[in-house]
């Protein structure tokens, strides 16, 4: 291939929506990822829950969007945040890590433990990793690692994720953990090939790398605040809702959302061919 052709493709496959604890619904990130970066892919990796995801990655095709979504889920596990990534159902939060990235696997997807080795419990660390890259089951091998996260937290640590990488084999990737849009393709993944699909054959060949900038504190104390004014939003409207007893709640981000139980409303969404 020649010209633009060769280049990467580029891929951020850890952005949080309102369904979680994002700030932005599906459809301002849709918007933002299409019209300000040169992501081709990304991932919609909610806090334990993957309904956003399947709206967004319905909305874009349906849109003829230029960006691809792959459907992805951070989960809580006893071991520390794992990202499952191209999944077809939502992946049970609280169990060993072991047992979440069988089950990552039997769901179709990849398993990719989200800004691993610091010192915090939310992270896996590396005896841990270790012990499932030696497990005699393949299904409970992680596929790669978070290698770059831009938060200010995992900077100190970054390089020593890359070597513990490199030195099991594991495919590096990059992601933003954005929270907000400004967030998006702070970190990223290149690949390549520009789809989903030749993105998951790098992360299995493992010939995928990472790129990105840290984010300053200052800016991850804005999201904070972000956050705080999306939680009182969020806990006004599901009182709310309770006391008119109108089938509503706080907005999970997509057309539907509001709904309860929340379900994606294709014609709501202004679908169905729309460009």
């Amino acid at each position: 291939m020649t010209g633009s052709h060769e280049r990467l493709g580029r891929a951020d496959l850890h952005i949080h929506t309102l369904a979680s604890d994002g700030t932005a619904g599906v459809e301002a990130i849709l918007d933002h990822v299409e019209r300000l970066t040169d992501l081709d892919v990304i991932g919609i990796a909610d806090h334990e829950r993957i309904d956003a995801a399947v709206a967004a990655r319905a909305m874009a095709a349906d849109r003829g969007l230029r960006v691809e979504v792959v459907v992805g889920e951070e989960v809580t596990t006893l071991g520390g945040h794992l990202l499952a990534l191209f999944i077809d159902r939502p992946i049970r939060p609280y169990r060993s890590l072991r047992n979440t990235i069988l089950a990552v696997h039997d769901a179709g997807g990849l398993a990719v433990p989200a800004h691993p080795l610091v010192p915090y419990p939310l992270c896996a660390q590396g005896w841990m990793l270790r012990r499932l890259i030696d497990d005699p089951d393949p299904a409970a091998h992680p596929d790669g690692l978070e290698t770059f996260n831009p938060t200010s937290l995992g900077k100190p640590w970054h390089r020593r994720v890359v070597r513990f990488a490199d030195l099991h084999g594991l495919a590096r990737l990059g992601n933003s953990d954005a929270h907000a849009l400004e967030a998006i393709a702070a970190g990223w993944t290149t690949f390549p090939g520009r789809d989903a699909a030749d993105l998951r054959r790098a992360i299995e060949s493992r010939v995928t790398d990472h790129d990105g900038a840290f984010h300053p504190t200052a800016g991850q104390l804005g999201t904070f605040g972000q956050q705080l004014r999306k939680r009182s939003r969020d806990m006004r409207d599901e009182v709310s809702g309770r006391v008119r007893r109108d089938g509503t709640g706080r907005d999970h981000g997509y057309p539907g959302g509001r709904l309860r139980p929340p379900r994606f409303e294709a014609e709501e969404a202004g679908t169905g061919g729309r460009r």
